[in-house]
């Protein structure tokens, strides 16, 4: 496996791992590489050190449930991190979030994190009653999966 250091045409820094360079250069071709923070297919490799993930390594007895980050990481790493454990840790209601938020609000559920989709109105209508609710830009490739 191999671990490559890429940039977005945005700036945006990120690793991809893949089977070999002709595997990247492949994906790369097919327009399948993209930044983790904007989207962009617009990717280039920089240098770096080789690194090879030759296996599993097994987790320390003090390993947390998300990764640290290191002292000098990027303030984009550093967003998406917050993004991860935002997203770990709060249930995703989907377009039923104004209706989840005002349930909690009111005694009617039991409060708990959530997350899901709101209109700027329906937004600013929990606001007047009092419900605090925060706007998140997601980087698309949190929405899904990753493979």
């Amino acid at each position: 496996m191999k671990v490559l250091n890429l940039q977005c045409a945005h700036g945006h820094g990120f690793e991809g791992w893949f089977a070999s360079n002709e595997a990247f250069e492949t994906q790369l071709a097919g327009g399948l590489v993209e930044c983790p923070v904007c989207s962009d297919t617009r990717i280039t490799k920089l240098l770096s050190a080789p690194r090879l993930n030759l296996g599993a390594v097994q987790p320390s007895s003090e390993a947390t449930a998300a990764p640290n980050l290191p002292a000098d990481a990027s303030p984009d790493a550093r967003w998406m991190h917050a993004v991860r454990e935002i997203m770990a840790r709060t249930e995703d209601v989907g377009d039923r979030f104004t209706d989840e938020a005002r349930k909690m609000h009111y005694g009617e559920a039991a409060e708990r994190g959530i997350r899901g989709q709101a209109t700027r109105e329906q937004a600013e209508a929990l606001a007047e009653e009092g419900i605090a609710v925060m706007q998140i830009a997601v980087p698309a490739a949190l929405k899904e999966t990753l493979q």
